[in-house]
């Protein structure tokens, strides 16, 4: 029996009748486009199936962003707003806001939203957690946040506060379940070390967890140090999963059917989300760009008064496993002018190590630069890039010993650390 959660079953409905969708076009989609009909029911759908049972009689508040959909492209607001036995008297939004339309580590002000009338609470402005004021009208917080799989990627840490919060004022915390576009089978890079657990990464997890936003609440409500309430407040806190049907952990996000919505402004497909380890971490600090801002966001590499051949040369030499590069041309729009760079691709997802390009890159920028760029960095930039990869020994060992640091010995510690983390983290997996 698996303590303070509630699973919701829905039941598929045989004598389904297509009475108002033509059969032959209905065939020929079918036959044309199978990939557009969704394998897998996500929470926010077998929420309505059930007839939004757990909501009844509550007022809601419901914490999401654009990509918070169901199956067939809908807004869980829409769906929520417009069902007469729900009543939802507030929204949340997170990084980005609640229309997906703000950039990175940008404040955003509370607001009305046009469409429902509703307030809007910013979780990413002057509050990060909702206040006592904001819960004080809802009776249960349904979350429906899309989640990348990847630890600084700040919809986690979000859920989390509004965990703390809702527990420590006696409101019931519903998350609608999401798939993690990376699978659940993959998990690499450092685990999060409490000295920089911060809103960047608030959980001692690896930087790829392989794990889904409900899965990640469950292990939120039993682990004694995941969370900084006290263990009575979190004992008595009352969460709800709402878990997908139809997912599987051998599953990437085009496998799912499921039409992908940019969970920001940066990601704005599945290949920028599978792009975010990849490059995210070795761009950080020492000069490297990932293409943010052009058409291949995380993917394309470029190095100041370095061609993409040299930087080819460089990294082919390295032997990543799974990945291979090609020199590329990629438009940015706001620029209006094309970048030259090295796209990245994953030619094995099996074999592919996802943040250990990261780190040959800062090797790669040590011997680039006159000096070590990673001893010479300003206080707040050298905070931020800890808190992202979360490791003091990496960071002692990368701004000591710069591109002779033993990279050898941190990539088979990751890997001996990620193997035992999903081994724990099985006793939380739902699927």
């Amino acid at each position: 029996m698996l303590p303070n959660l509630l699973y919701i079953f829905s039941k598929i409905d045989k004598n389904y009748q297509m009475k108002k969708f033509p059969f032959l076009v209905f065939l020929l989609l079918l036959t044309l486009a199978p990939s557009i009909i969704a394998q897998v029911k996500l929470g926010i759908d077998v929420l309505e199936e059930n007839g939004f049972h757990c909501l009844k009689g509550k007022r809601v508040g419901l914490l999401t962003h654009p990509a918070g959909v169901n199956s067939k492209g809908q807004s869980t607001v829409d769906i929520l707003y417009n069902n007469k036995g729900v009543k939802l008297v507030a929204l949340f939004g997170p990084e980005h806001g609640i229309y997906g339309n703000e950039k990175a580590e940008r404040t955003i002000a509370d607001c009305i939203d046009q469409k429902t009338g509703l307030p809007v609470y910013s979780l990413y402005g002057t509050h990060r957690r909702p206040s006592a004021q904001m819960l004080q009208k809802i009776d249960a917080m349904v979350i429906d946040l899309q989640d990348i799989g990847t630890r600084s990627y700040t919809y986690v840490s979000c859920m989390c506060y509004t965990m703390e919060e809702c527990f420590k004022h006696n409101v019931e915390v519903i998350v609608l379940d999401r798939p993690n576009p990376l699978g659940g089978s993959k998990v690499d890079g450092p685990i999060m070390e409490k000295e920089w657990r911060s809103y960047v990464g608030a959980l001692p997890i690896p930087y790829v967890h392989g794990l889904t936003v409900g899965e990640i609440a469950w292990a939120c409500k039993t682990e004694p140090d995941w969370l900084t309430i006290s263990k009575s407040i979190r004992d008595q806190g009352k969460l709800t999963i709402i878990p997908m049907r139809g997912w599987n952990r051998s599953m990437l996000w085009p496998k799912t059917g499921l039409q992908w919505v940019p969970t920001s402004p940066a990601i704005t497909s599945f290949d920028s989300a599978l792009g975010y380890p990849l490059t995210g971490l070795g761009c950080q600090l020492g000069g490297f760009l990932h293409g943010y801002g052009t058409e291949d966001p995380f993917r394309l590499l470029s190095f100041p008064n370095k061609k993409s051949t040299c930087l080819e040369k460089v990294l082919k030499a390295k032997k990543i496993p799974g990945i291979a590069f090609e020199s590329k041309k990629s438009f940015n729009p706001n620029s209006k002018k094309y970048h030259e760079g090295l796209y990245v691709k994953i030619y094995n997802f099996n074999t592919w190590n996802p943040t250990e390009l990261s780190f040959h890159l800062m090797q790669i920028a040590c011997q680039w630069h006159e000096n070590n760029p990673f001893s010479c960095e300003s206080s707040s930039n050298i905070n931020l890039f800890n808190k992202h990869v979360g490791s003091t020994e990496w960071w002692k060992a990368i701004s000591t010993n710069g591109s002779k640091v033993d990279l050898k010995h941190f990539l088979k510690l990751w890997k001996k650390q990620a193997v035992e983390f999903q081994s724990w983290s099985r006793q939380y997996w739902l699927y």
